[in-house]
């Protein structure tokens, strides 16, 4: 049984010697001192015990660092100020395993009616908060920074339901990029806390869509620490040309923020490699991964090697892999909402310059075209030179109805001219093969595009029709093959 009479000292301290001669009938707490066996209950007396309470300043300048440590394992400390409370050792004990083990352990605390525990001078509001919510369960502040200093405390204490409580408060406040980051850089045996997950959470997604489109956002978000990058980072919705340009900004940050090469290499391997989706780059851009000094040669390595198997896995793979990956925090093989769609590139060199281009568009992504969008996909290259696909809802000149075009462009880089055979085909029901759509040929330069404006040769709204041919499991599958001409 729990007894209620004891004295509970709460100090705080400072870094001097304490006699403890000055106050030989208090007992300060050690958090050192080994656990106990439960000792045998002790009959309950009196309804309330009485605490005290001591107070001190901290003159290190490491508060803010120190607040969360256990602050009665220091050795050594000097009273400033002493304050008298009134405590329920059952009540505390019912809310607290701290101070359950506290009061009824069987350490001379619980067979004393005064007990100390010293603290930093910065926590005896929030303590005090702590011990009010344990009888009333309500919080007198309500401002973030004391609410957090609280959620502080009663993680220091055990408390669950005030960090549960304090974590609710915090949350329903309105969030911003300093609150939001604040609650990111907790203590990690916070952050770790189940009740705290909801909280820290809400923060990540505040940031990942506030800053979703980076570029826009680029100055801020270079300036954010690294917890701010990785939860903008792990997001889907990034609005970013392609997985390419999130490698290359990733790259421009670390640079920023790490300018020794040893301490970059360590936060890209350890820290933000996860959130690079490498198995959506370009070939290109891996090749250069594999050159880049700024990640470990073996770390690099690794990353690339498990790009280029899940690009050359069985679509029915990667679709695995993706689903495997959907309910975890690690999402290397889910694609982003790019605003270039990735592609496909099967490349020839013999008997000539060849390459063929894969692009799949979802059936959502097609219907929002009308009635006059575009969607790009991402470069790729024949001859040293760039290229791209983009397919259109345009109207057809000749029937006067909205239809699908696909067209060719060249990028403008360069002055050379390239003579090119190029086909489109798509698969199609019942058969599920590719099927020859438009063959043409074009002279390329620089920003110069070619295609076709009805590719299928239907309206619009046959084509996006529930019974449409052109939708295998709700995607639209799309070929380009390409030839230089001058192999010839």
């Amino acid at each position: 049984m729990l007894r209620a009479d004891h004295t509970i000292m709460l100090s705080r301290w400072i870094s001097k010697i304490l006699d403890l001669s000055l106050c030989p009938e208090e007992q300060i707490l050690n958090d050192n001192q080994p656990d106990m066996d439960d000792g045998a209950g002790c009959e309950n007396q009196d309804a309330e015990a009485e605490a005290v309470a001591m107070a001190e300043e901290i003159h290190s300048g490491d508060e803010d660092e120190n607040r969360n440590e256990s602050s009665w394992s220091m050795d050594c400390s000097t009273v400033l100020r002493v304050k008298t409370l009134h405590i329920s050792s059952p009540i505390l004990a019912a809310k607290s395993p701290f101070f359950y083990k506290l009061f009824s352990n069987g350490m001379r605390e619980s067979e004393q009616r005064h007990v100390t525990l010293r603290i930093n001078a910065s926590e005896e509001d929030a303590l005090l908060e702590l011990l009010n919510f344990m009888y009333s369960n309500t919080l007198s502040v309500t401002t973030a920074p004391a609410l957090l200093d609280v959620l502080m405390a009663a993680d220091k204490f055990e408390v669950a339901s005030c960090m549960r409580y304090c974590s609710w408060l915090l949350h329903n406040l309105p969030m911003t990029p300093e609150s939001a980051l604040l609650y990111l850089d907790l203590p990690s045996s916070v952050l770790m806390g189940e009740a705290v997950q909801p909280l820290t959470d809400a923060a990540k997604q505040y940031l990942a869509a506030r800053y979703k489109d980076v570029i826009k956002f680029q100055e801020e978000v270079m300036a954010l620490p690294l917890a701010g990058i990785q939860a903008i980072l792990a997001s889907d919705d990034l609005q970013i040309a392609s997985e390419d340009a999130v490698y290359d900004f990733v790259l421009k940050w670390a640079r920023a923020q790490y300018p020794k090469l040893e301490d970059r290499r360590e936060v890209l391997g350890s820290h933000l490699a996860q959130y690079i989706r490498f198995p959506y780059m370009t070939c290109r851009k891996l090749k250069k991964v594999l050159t880049c000094n700024d990640f470990d040669q073996d770390v690099a390595s690794k990353l690339v090697l498990e790009a280029l198997f899940y690009k050359a896995d069985a679509p029915y793979r990667q679709r695995s892999l993706a689903a495997e990956e959907s309910a975890t925090s690690n999402r290397r093989f889910i694609e982003r909402a790019y605003k270039y769609r990735p592609v496909k590139v099967v490349e020839f060199e013999l008997p000539c310059q060849q390459c063929v281009v894969y692009l799949d568009l979802k059936r959502e992504e097609c219907v929002n075209l009308f009635p006059s969008g575009r969607v790009y996909s991402q470069a790729f290259h024949l001859g040293g030179q760039g290229f791209f696909l983009s397919a259109h809802c345009n109207m057809d000149q000749q029937s006067s109805f909205h239809c699908l075009g696909l067209f060719l462009g060249m990028q403008e880089k360069g002055s050379a001219s390239f003579a090119v055979d190029y086909e489109f085909a798509a698969r199609l029901k019942p058969t599920e093969e590719f099927v020859c759509k438009y063959k043409g040929n074009y002279t390329f330069t620089g920003g110069k595009a070619v295609g076709y404006r009805n590719l299928f040769a239907v309206p619009w709204t046959s084509f996006v029709a529930e019974d449409s041919i052109y939708f295998i499991n709700g995607i639209l599958h799309l070929r380009a093959e390409l030839t230089i001409r001058l192999c010839s």
